[in-house]
């Protein structure tokens, strides 16, 4: 079986003809702003990757996300990043409960209608805690009234609907979060350029204002604490959803530089294959614990084993780009400028938050039999 075969079967299987579409486009124009790579997405019905199949969508397992994660970040790590966003929003919108079952609905039209949903989750940010929403809301009416800025938000240019987590400051001073629906033509919702890194330029993470926007009450639920660091159901089910998809379409972005080198074939084969050889381990690891949760775990524990999944795959990546690009050889990276970009993107996982620099001592505590925190 060819390098990457199983994963490109996947895609096909869900995304017809959407790999083929992506490998004939230079990788340096599906990495651009603007370029055709969310609309070929789009097209081939990506946006229902994770829906149920009882709300029109793919009802995809977690195994088959990674894989067709993989399969895309090979072709275009930026796509990878933004879809991860779109895939990871529609996850956590499945496991909200929306009032009245209008989740279900929302799911349906996302799904028909090919929307893409853009994440504006609390993240990793200097001197703030993980699960700080950047995002503040008041009530207003049977609603909120949200006002802040995500930034950097993937899909920004091309989002339908947003999601967000929000603080919202009850009549005893004390915060809870909720999690918001937002559409894209709210009044009081702009997009402001952000991004200035022409690496993963392609996943249009900009910043998004919003000024008063009102999201009325069935496109809200409440959740938990903000001042809590350990997350509740929701929010770690977010993170395993994140860790995993994003953890495979980085993963991808390296296979794409093990398959020149297989394909090149001018290195000795025991080196080729040992390149090979830490690529499929780490998406063996990967599969692994996708499997876990395909299987119904979840919870701080499986959290846990996801972190440390995706460390050892950010450690492994590196191995497998310094490696990649020397067996390459000089002329090749002179040659294109493929080598350089993909080593760089690749660089990105390492900022997605958590960090393995913050969880160090929380993973201690866990391991330790302490609670798992991500604050």
């Amino acid at each position: 079986m060819r390098f990457l075969a199983t994963e490109r079967a996947t895609l096909q299987r869900f995304m017809p003809g959407l790999d083929d579409d992506l490998a004939r486009i230079p990788l340096a124009d599906l990495e651009r702003p603007g370029n055709p790579a969310l609309a070929l997405f789009k097209a081939a019905g990506g946006t229902g990757l994770l829906i149920p199949t009882e709300q029109g969508g793919d009802g995809a397992t977690p195994l088959e996300a990674v894989r067709v994660q993989r399969a895309i970040g090979a072709r275009s790590p930026s796509l990878g990043i933004a879809t991860t966003m779109h895939h990871f929003s529609v996850a956590s919108l499945a496991e909200a409960g929306l009032g009245d079952g209008w989740e279900w609905m929302l799911l349906e039209g996302i799904a028909t209608g090919r929307l893409l949903v853009a994440s504006g989750f609390a993240e990793g940010r200097s001197g703030a805690a993980i699960l700080s929403p950047t995002l503040r809301a008041v009530p207003h009416g049977d609603g909120l009234r949200v006002t802040g800025s995500k930034k950097p938000c993937s899909l920004s240019r091309s989002m339908d609907l947003l999601t967000a987590s929000v603080a919202v400051t009850g009549e005893d001073g004390r915060d809870r979060m909720a999690v918001v629906v937002v559409p894209v033509d709210s009044p009081g919702l702009e997009v402001r350029p952000f991004w200035n890194n022409f690496v993963l330029a392609g996943a249009e993470s900009d910043e998004v204002v919003l000024k008063d926007v009102e999201v009325p009450g069935r496109l809200v639920v409440m959740t938990g604490n903000t001042a809590d660091q350990q997350p509740d159901e929701l929010q770690t089910s977010g993170f395993i959803w994140f860790e995993l998809l994003v953890t495979a379409t980085y993963l991808g972005a390296a296979s794409a530089l093990v398959e020149g080198v297989l394909e090149a074939g001018r290195a000795d084969a025991v080196e080729r294959a040992a390149l090979a050889v830490e690529a499929e381990a780490a998406m063996a690891m990967l599969e692994g614990v996708a499997r876990a949760v395909e299987a119904g775990e979840r919870g701080p524990d499986v959290l846990a084993r996801v972190l440390c999944v995706r460390y050892a795959v950010q450690d492994a990546i590196g191995r497998i780009n310094r490696k990649a690009v020397e067996l390459l050889g000089g002329m090749s990276y002179i040659g294109s400028g493929d080598a350089a970009y993909l080593t760089a993107a690749c660089a990105g996982l390492m900022f997605h938050p958590p960090s393995r620099t913050h969880m160090s001592g929380q993973l201690c505590d866990h391991f330790a039999g302490r609670p798992l925190r991500v604050g």
